[in-house]
């Protein structure tokens, strides 16, 4: 009975410590890339900006991010105590972020200069018992606006 509760602390601890390593990574990369594409607008408004004309074009990014144990472990005791579940917060956080950062670098390619009407789409992958969330999925969508007279776009 003690082995089981040790060896159960043990693989929480490290599943803890793994997670905090992974999603620094990840958060390090997403402000990189952020900086990298603060030049290019990502506007919610529905309607572009009328100072020249433009091509449009759909672009969208989409990420899914899986939960780890740790995370959904602590969010079954808050399901229990309830309140926020903040273990989640940084997961959809990551999500959002990256789907983006991935759209904005498909308008970039494209050589745009604004991503207006910008909107999410989220879902969650049911995956397990009782239908435990196992990842989330983010789109993020948008119309890129690309100057009549520009070339064929831009390298990554």
């Amino acid at each position: 009975m003690m082995t089981n509760l040790i060896i159960f602390l043990v693989l929480m601890t490290l599943g803890y410590l793994a997670g905090q390593v992974a999603e620094r990574k990840h958060y390090k990369s997403i402000i990189q890339r952020e900086k990298r594409f603060s030049g290019l607008p990502v506007i919610a408004s529905r309607f572009p900006p009328t100072d020249k004309l433009f091509n449009q074009c759909l672009v969208s990014g989409n990420t899914v991010i899986s939960v780890d144990y740790f995370k959904r472990f602590i969010a079954a005791l808050r399901n229990l105590l309830g309140g926020r579940v903040t273990s989640y917060e940084s997961l959809l956080d990551r999500a959002r972020r990256e789907s983006l950062l991935r759209m904005q670098a498909q308008a970039y390619a494209m050589g745009a200069e604004y991503v207006f009407n910008v909107k999410y789409e989220t879902a969650s992958i049911s995956k397990g018992r009782k239908n435990a969330i196992g990842s989330v999925e983010v789109l993020a969508y948008g119309t890129a606006l690309i100057a009549s007279d520009s070339g064929t776009g831009r390298e990554i």
